[in-house]
């Protein structure tokens, strides 16, 4: 089965994760032309609360977030 080796991952608050953008086009965080190379994970950003069973808000630094 495709799901043998998969595990439930849990965060608590504190624990750094990365961001993970779709689709990997972000103009507005990558100013690289070369998108085959631009960064599809962004971080390690600090979890701030757990807001659902796999939702959690981050701690993004200013500017970053309206």
């Amino acid at each position: 089965m495709a799901d043998q080796k998969r595990r439930e991952l849990k965060f608590k608050v504190g624990d750094e994760v990365y961001l993970k953008l779709r689709p990997y086009r972000q103009r507005s965080l990558t100013r690289k032309r070369c998108e085959k190379l631009a960064p599809r994970y962004y971080g390690p950003y600090r979890i701030k609360e757990e807001i659902g069973e796999v939702a959690y808000r981050l701690e993004l630094p200013p500017g970053n977030h309206p």
